[in-house]
């Protein structure tokens, strides 16, 4: 049964009029030239165009759409590009981390594998290399400029993404004090939990993390039965209570975020933050789409991806063009394709129709690296009996 769209799609001149209509829109464009007051910079962690195509398919199918037709709210910006960059964004390393690449986002400086905040003269792991090759980023320039500040995260907030924003460590890993080696105790290195409270006055943090802000032992207050939440600092601070004092007289978001959705969590930080008459810098980061892809669990991925999107369309709806820019990037890809001869409208989470040469099916998306690849007697699982739209491990 053909349906009325795929009529129409035989017909040529469907195609050269949708081609004269996006081309005349991008022409008739009048160029924004102000400079501007507010940054939202949303950050896929992990981020590839892979997961993009993949995520706008996904968008579409929990919409009951096909999918591939469907226009993500990050598609809809007027620019687009790909960045060219030298010996990738490390200096020492082919592939990066997300500690090295928000560093040369977010301070426009090169540097080494598992640093944050830091110039590539500081080496992994060694406290007394950090010295005086510490780096500045763009949230603390719009501080300094009177500008509010704010970084959202799904991840932990000491984790690489938003610590290259405030922190300087020659180990990305340094979450707590608990974390430091005896020689960056002794060089008089800071965890970088410490560092969120001490280097920058950040107006909004949003995010996970607060093990690392709480004495050991310490029961989180969401989730008091979890040994693995519970506190784990040796110097017995409480760096929530000390944030929260710092803010007094403030909105405590402490008080405020509990049981909000993502996008209502990136509302919740922008309306704050619009407050200030000067602007703000806001740094949005869907960390878990990274973690998603690390496990292998493209669905995971994909769901975390079209949260960012969401959580983009509200940015939109809250700022104005005209005073606001906005950016939406990735930190870096992963061993992630989309591949074989699915129809259109297969599930982006199902099973190419076309068995490879063993007769066997595989899952159109698929992972180079990573767990999931299990072979018995030279023969890979047999997955037709298999729902892979919850994970690709088998």
């Amino acid at each position: 049964v053909f349906s009325a769209w795929s009529l129409e799609e035989e017909n040529p001149e469907f195609w050269r009029s949708s081609a004269q209509n996006t081309l005349c829109s991008a022409l008739s464009r009048k160029h924004n030239t102000n400079v501007a007051k507010n940054i939202l910079l949303f950050l896929g962690d992990g981020m590839g165009v892979t997961t993009i195509t993949a995520a706008r398919i996904l968008k579409g199918q929990l919409q009951n759409r096909s999918g591939e037709e469907t226009i993500m709210n990050m598609d809809t910006f007027p620019f687009v590009g790909l960045a060219k960059v030298t010996h990738s964004f490390l200096k020492n390393f082919q592939i990066p981390d997300s500690a090295a690449t928000a560093t040369a986002y977010l301070c426009g400086v090169k540097t080494n594998l598992n640093t944050v905040g830091v110039s590539a003269a500081a080496r992994n792991g060694v406290c007394r290399s950090q010295k005086g090759n510490e780096v500045t980023s763009i949230l603390k320039w719009a501080k300094d400029a009177g500008k509010s500040v704010g970084i959202v995260t799904t991840t932990r907030v000491q984790h690489a993404t938003p610590a290259a924003s405030y922190a300087h460590s020659a180990s990305r890993t340094w979450y707590s004090d608990a974390d430091l080696p005896t020689s960056a105790v002794t060089g008089g290195c800071l965890d970088i939990a410490s560092q969120l409270l001490r280097n920058t006055d950040i107006d909004v943090i949003i995010g996970g993390g607060r093990k690392y802000m709480t004495p050991k032992g310490f029961p989180d207050p969401e989730y008091p039965t979890d040994l693995s939440a519970q506190g784990q600092r040796k110097d017995n601070r409480n760096l929530v209570n000390e944030w929260l004092s710092m803010k007094e007289g403030k909105p405590s978001l402490s008080r405020v975020i509990f049981g909000l959705m993502w996008r209502e969590i990136t509302e919740k930080a922008i309306r704050i933050l619009k407050k200030n008459p000067k602007g703000f810098f806001l740094l949005v980061e869907g960390g878990r789409i990274d973690q998603g892809h690390h496990d292998s669990r493209a669905s995971m991925a994909l769901h975390e991806a079209v949260a960012l999107d969401d959580a983009v369309a509200r940015g939109l709806e809250l700022t104005n063009e005209e005073e606001t820019l906005t950016v939406v990037t990735a930190d870096h890809s992963h061993a992630f394709t989309f591949n074989g001869y699915p129809f259109r409208g297969n599930s982006i989470l199902g099973k190419s129709p076309i068995f490879a040469m063993d007769f066997l099916p595989y899952t159109t998306l698929m992972y180079g690296n990573g767990p999931g690849i299990k072979i018995t007697d030279n023969k890979r699982p047999d997955i037709r009996n298999v729902d892979t739209s919850k994970k690709l491990i088998f």
